[in-house]
């Protein structure tokens, strides 16, 4: 699933922009993309639109939940804090990435996954991100071309 969010996120300049529903699962199936993989990741999507960032979050210490720091793998949290505090990511996008990251299908999350969510999420608040964010938060992801 993690390829086909990449896959939109370069493939369209805008969150907005990506086709709806069924043309988009017809073009993700005509690049290639796993019928079950592009089911999962469109219903991701639809919540990721549908989503706010929750209204009111407290500006006191977030304390991260257990099942947080056992689905989360190492690493992922203490980004999740290091771009709060470089104030890239505001709390109420903080609870959204990690509401995104927790519904992913599998065991946990690793880094580059995470990372990845961080992306969409951003994304499809369509905030300006620069490039070199960019780069960080796609360093590691998976290369969609070389999947097919």
């Amino acid at each position: 699933m993690i390829d086909i969010l990449v896959y939109l996120f370069e493939n369209y300049s805008d969150f907005p922009a990506h086709p709806e529903g069924g043309s988009l699962a017809r073009k993700l199936s005509a690049v290639g993309f796993d019928e079950l993989e592009i089911g999962a990741a469109l219903e991701w999507l639809a919540v990721l639109r549908q989503s706010s960032a929750p209204a009111f979050v407290s500006q006191g210490m977030r304390v991260f939940t257990e099942a947080e720091q056992e689905q989360l793998e190492e690493g992922c949290l203490d980004f999740l804090v290091f771009l709060e505090r470089a104030r890239l990511v505001t709390g109420p996008v903080r609870e959204l990435i990690l509401d995104r990251a927790l519904d992913l299908p599998g065991q946990s999350v690793s880094l580059e996954r995470f990372k990845v969510i961080v992306l969409m999420v951003l994304w499809s608040r369509e905030q300006e991100l620069d490039p070199l964010i960019v780069e960080e938060l796609l360093s590691d992801a998976v290369d969609p071309a070389a999947c097919h």
